[in-house]
C-alpha cells in the first residue's frame, strides 16, 4: 500500500485505474493526513499538510477547519463529488471541528463505528467523525486517533501482501509523544496504559539543566541509548527522578560525552516506560518478555523500542505499518460510508 504524498489534479484522480470511493482523514494536533481510498480499499493519493487543529490555516469560527479541508482535498472531490468522509484524531475533540464523545472499554471496531459523529463542511459534504475511547476509573485514561490504528493493525498485520492479521488478543504500542500500550482482547480494546515519554524527554532536554550540557550528535548513539536502558532496568527502583539527574553527573565525572546524552536520556526514559509497563503487566499475570508485542509507528522510533524491549528479554516485537489507513478505511465499511468492492 504506497501512497502519494501530493494531490493529484482532478484530471488524474478521473483516469485512476480504481474509481474513488472515500476520502478518509488522520487529523491531529499539528498535523493533517488526507488519503483517497479506491473501491478494494487501496490508496490512490495522500496529502500531507501542516494543518492540524493547532495550526489552521485561519481561525475555526472563520472557517479554518474548512480552508484545510478544501486544500487537502478539494481536487479529490472536484473529480468526484460526493465522495464519502470519514475523520479521526484530534478534530473530534473538544478543540476539533465537532466534538465526538468518547466511548468506554472494552471498545470494539463496530462500537467505533456505530458512535461517528457528522459534522458538515461549507460544501455540504459530511464527514463522519470517529470518536476516541476512555477507560473510566479513579485513574482514567484517553485514547483518540490510536484507536483508529489499532483497528487496522488487527485487520491487516504489517499491511504487507498476504501478511497475516494481528492476532485478536495482543499487547500493541504506540511511541510517541504520549506512548501508549494497549492490550486487546478478542478484538476490543480493554485497558490502556500512557506514558508521556516524549513530551517529558522534550521538556527536560528543552527546560531543565540537562539540556545545558547536550549537543546533538551526528547520528544517534545506540550504545548511550542502551546504557539508559540498562540503567533505567538495572538501577531505576527509585524511580525516574531519581535516576533523571544522571545525566548530568556522568558528564561532570567524564563518563558520558556531551554528544552522548540525548541518547542516553532517550534510553532512560524509554526504559523506565518499559520497566512501568513490565510491572502493571505483572500484577495482571502477564509477561512483557511473552507478549510479542505489536509496534504501530515511525520506523526509527520503533526500531528504538525493539532495542529497548529486547533489554527486558521481549526479542520478537514487530512493527506495523499503514495501520491508520487500513483502520480508517476498516471503520468507514463498518460504518456503511462505503461498500468494499
Amino acid at each position: 500500500m504506497k501512497a502519494r504524498d501530493a494531490s493529484p489534479s482532478a484530471a488524474e484522480v478521473a483516469g485512476a485505474a480504481s474509481a474513488p470511493a472515500l476520502i478518509a482523514l488522520d487529523w491531529g494536533t499539528t498535523s493533517l493526513r488526507a488519503y483517497l481510498f479506491g473501491a478494494a480499499g487501496e490508496v490512490l493519493a495522500a496529502h500531507t499538510s501542516a494543518a492540524g487543529i493547532m495550526n489552521l490555516p485561519s481561525a475555526p469560527e472563520d472557517g479554518g477547519f474548512d480552508a484545510a479541508f478544501d486544500d487537502a482535498c478539494g481536487a479529490w472531490l472536484a473529480a468526484s463529488p460526493g465522495l464519502p468522509a470519514i475523520a479521526a484524531g484530534m478534530v473530534g475533540s473538544a478543540q476539533g471541528w465537532v466534538q465526538a464523545p468518547y466511548i468506554e472499554t472494552p471498545a470494539s471496531a463496530e462500537a467505533l463505528a456505530a458512535a461517528v459523529v457528522r459534522v458538515s463542511t461549507a460544501r455540504g459534504l459530511s464527514i463522519a467523525v470517529v470518536p476516541g475511547v476512555l477507560e473510566p476509573g479513579a485513574l482514567p485514561n484517553v485514547m483518540r486517533g490510536e484507536e483508529t490504528q489499532i483497528v487496522g493493525a488487527l485487520e491487516a498485520g504489517d499491511g504487507d501482501a498476504g501478511a497475516p492479521a494481528v492476532p485478536q488478543s495482543a499487547l500493541i504500542g504506540l511511541p510517541g509523544t504520549h506512548a501508549k500500550w494497549v492490550v486487546v482482547e478478542d478484538g476490543r480494546i480493554e485497558r490502556f496504559y500512557t506514558f508521556m515519554t516524549g513530551e517529558v524527554y522534550a521538556a527536560l532536554t528543552g527546560h531543565t539543566i540537562l539540556g545545558r550540557t547536550m549537543t546533538l550528535p551526528a547520528a544517534p548513539d545506540a550504545a548511550a541509548f542502551a546504557r539508559g536502558v540498562t540503567v533505567a532496568r538495572e538501577h531505576g527502583a527509585a524511580g525516574l527522578l531519581a535516576t533523571a539527574f544522571s545525566v548530568r553527573t556522568l558528564g561532570l565525572t567524564g563518563q558520558l560525552a556531551a554528544d552522548e546524552q540525548p541518547d542516553y536520556l532517550s534510553g532512560l526514559l524509554i526504559g523506565h516506560e518499559l520497566a512501568g509497563l513490565d510491572a502493571v503487566l505483572a500484577r495482571r499475570g502477564l509477561a512483557l518478555r511473552a507478549s510479542a508485542p505489536k509496534l504501530i509507528g515511525a520506523d526509527a522510533l520503533c526500531e528504538r523500542y525493539r532495542t529497548a524491549l529486547a533489554q527486558f528479554g521481549c526479542v520478537n516485537a514487530q512493527t506495523v505499518r499503514h495501520a491508520t489507513e487500513r483502520g480508517l478505511w476498516n471503520i468507514a465499511v463498518r460504518a456503511g460510508l462505503v461498500k468494499p468492492a
